[in-house]
C-alpha cells in the first residue's frame, strides 16, 4: 500500500480589519479534509496576497483566492474545499 504524498499548501497575506498578515483561519476547513483523508499539509507563506496554491510533489494542482474558503470549519460544506481535496486526490 502506498503512503498519500504531503501536501503543501502555500497561502499568502490577506486584508482583515484593515490589516494585511497571513491567516491560516480560512485554511482550517482544508487542512482538516485533508487529513481526514491521510494527507500530511505543510503550510508555507508565500508573498502573493490573496492566493492560496496546494502543491504535491512540487506540482502545482490547485490554486484560489483565500476568500473563497469558508472560515474555519472542517471543510465538508465548503465547495471550494472539495473542489481542492478533488484536485489533490486526482493528483495521485
Amino acid at each position: 500500500m502506498s503512503s498519500k504524498p504531503r501536501v503543501t499548501l502555500c497561502y499568502g497575506p490577506y486584508e482583515s480589519s484593515g490589516i494585511v498578515q497571513h491567516r491560516t483561519f480560512r485554511l482550517q476547513g482544508l487542512q482538516a479534509a485533508l487529513t481526514a483523508r491521510g494527507h500530511q499539509c505543510v503550510l508555507e507563506e508565500t508573498d502573493e496576497w490573496n492566493m492560496v496554491e496546494l502543491q504535491v510533489n512540487g506540482e502545482l494542482v490547485f490554486t484560489c483566492h483565500i476568500r473563497q474558503l469558508e472560515f474555519g470549519g472542517d471543510g465538508t460544506l465548503d465547495p471550494v474545499c472539495r473542489e481542492a481535496v478533488a484536485a489533490v486526490e486526482n493528483s495521485c
